[in-house]
């Protein structure tokens, strides 16, 4: 099964974004990651201890959890922050930092704790085990001398449970260089557990390396060019309101007739003919003829007031045609065809005409209204309200369409450099999306979702849509900076409002949420919402029919 993310609707941005945050999937990606830990889990997967060590990670646990600053540390640790590669500035500082400017993507903090802190962290564990562990012959809670406790949970146990206790403590002190710099999911310590172990019980201290991928750069070339947008939006002729109306009238108007069989003439427009339809391409040389099978078509029911929805020629090519009669003709399919190696390619087609029928349809009136639209009394009312519809879908159209236009001309206008953890989180946002949608359509088995939710087929969706998901997140990108830099604003009760709605949708679906993430991609929603109405506003757009 394929899945696949359509390269014509940038939109995928802030608005369409709505959806894919709201219905992504339950991604569990861990908050920080070992050297050596994967970096796609699965899905659902989930990271469970026994009971009485819980509180304590393994060295094999893929994830260590960030918690707060405000916990006192008995002495200071030592930050070194240093710039990856391509990087410019180093600075080795006790915790006291410089704001730099956001031009760098990843930042490797390498960190030393000294080892009072240890100390502490040893004696905090310690008093833990004691209140968890049932030693025999001792009640529980109660002091158990320090030999008689190491004896029972394990001197390796307890080393490990400290090591995980020194970095639970130490890493938000660690990481408040770079609050509001640092990318979501994209914490990594580069140090192995093993070796941070072996430095604790021969040092009686640790030191450890972090990096992580900090907010990339935004470049206008040129600079804030934004502000001078100049749209050209193409709109399809489909969607004109008025011939919409009218086309959807004559739809609903055919739905009252009934189909009679022509047996003494051939095909007019306004009939309907059921066709037996190939198609074959050959060479310049006329020496390799080719079967084209998207031409290919068996008891194809051919309206022929939908002409312009089949390659141009043909309708007037079959015009006359009997029932049993075949007929052979050449037509070039047009550059602007749908398939594209299909365009410019000279084609023979042939038709074989199986069945003629014409329409046999009532003279419309007011008697036909609610049959044509339920709720209605006369036929004009009918067209009114087909019409007033048609306007609005058209509106929507050009808005999504307009909106379209916009963002793809910001991501020609930006230059980023994405970090891979942000390129992993969008893609696997949408892919989240894509497969909820997949799963409400076609109602996967466990053993589907298993197999479409695994790491390998993520990996192979990041790799094939990487184009995709790198337009998306420079549009997030550029449209972020421009809330920022114009200083956009959006209401605290449209805020409310949608994360609310939001909310009711995921109880309504009995999905899991964070309210504090729900809160960011509402937040998200709302400040692409602004921004796209600041630059249609603020830009010269031309439409277009196509």
């Amino acid at each position: 099964m394929e899945l696949s993310v359509s390269s014509t609707s940038p939109a995928l941005l802030k608005l369409n974004h709505h959806f894919l945050s709201k219905n992504s999937l339950p991604i569990k990606i861990p908050s920080l990651h070992f050297a050596n830990d994967k970096k796609l889990p699965s899905f659902y997967r989930q990271t469970k201890r026994p009971s009485f060590l819980r509180k304590f990670a393994s060295p094999a646990s893929s994830s260590i959890a960030v918690g707060p600053s405000n916990d006192r540390l008995p002495a200071d640790i030592k930050v070194t922050e240093t710039q990856e590669p391509n990087s410019r500035v180093s600075t080795s500082l006790p915790l006291s930092f410089m704001e730099k400017p956001l031009c760098e993507i990843q930042i490797r903090l390498s960190v030393e704790v000294p080892p009072v802190v240890c100390e502490d962290c040893y004696k905090r564990v310690m008093n833990e085990f004691t209140k968890q562990a049932k030693v025999p012959g001792f009640r529980p809670g109660k002091d158990v001398p320090e030999s008689i406790l190491l004896s029972y949970v394990g001197k390796q146990n307890v080393q490990k449970a400290t090591v995980e206790s020194i970095l639970k403590r130490t890493l938000p002190h660690a990481m408040s260089s770079v609050t509001g710099r640092a990318l979501r999911d994209s914490v990594q310590i580069a140090t192995k557990f093993t070796d941070m172990e072996q430095t604790y019980v021969s040092l009686n201290s640790l030191r450890y390396d972090v990096v992580v991928d900090v907010a990339p750069e935004v470049i206008w070339i040129p600079e804030n060019g934004y502000r001078n947008l100049k749209i050209v939006v193409e709109i399809d002729s489909e969607i004109d309101a008025q011939r919409a109306s009218e086309q959807e009238l004559r739809q609903r108007h055919k739905s009252l007739g009934s189909m009679r069989i022509i047996t003494d003439r051939g095909l007019q427009i306004g009939d309907v003919a059921v066709l037996d339809v190939s198609a074959t391409k050959t060479d310049k040389d006329e020496s390799n003829v080719q079967n084209i099978p998207a031409a290919e078509s068996k008891g194809f029911h051919f309206d022929t007031e939908h002409g312009d929805r089949v390659i141009p020629g043909f309708l007037d090519s079959i015009i006359g045609i009997q029932r049993g009669e075949t007929k052979s003709f050449p037509l070039v399919f047009p550059e602007s065809w749908k398939q594209e190696n299909l365009r410019g390619v000279h084609a023979q087609f042939t038709v074989e005409c199986k069945e003629l029928f014409y329409r046999d349809l009532p003279e419309l009136d007011d008697s036909f209204a609610d049959k044509l639209l339920p709720g209605c009394t006369t036929l004009q009312q009918v067209k009114e309200s087909l019409l007033q519809k048609f306007l609005e879908m058209e509106q929507t159209a050009r808005e999504q369409a307009t909106d379209n236009a916009i963002l793809d001309q910001l991501c020609k206008m930006v230059e980023i450099d994405i970090p891979q953890s942000l390129f992993e989180e969008q893609g696997r946002q949408l892919y989240g999306a894509k497969l909820l949608e997949i799963q409400a359509n076609m109602k996967l088995n466990e053993q589907q979702l298993a197999s479409l939710s695994s790491p390998k087929a993520v990996s192979e969706f990041l790799e094939n849509q990487k184009e995709n998901i790198t337009r998306v997140i420079k549009q997030n990108l550029a449209v972020g900076d421009i809330f920022k830099r114009e200083n956009l604003q959006f209401s605290t009760e449209d805020l409310v409002k949608e994360v609310e709605n939001s909310i009711a949708e995921f109880k309504q679906h009995k999905q899991e949420y964070n309210e504090e993430r729900v809160k960011e991609q509402v937040q998200e929603v709302l400040e692409g919402a602004k921004v796209l109405e600041w630059l249609r506003e603020h830009s010269e757009i031309q439409y277009i029919s196509r």
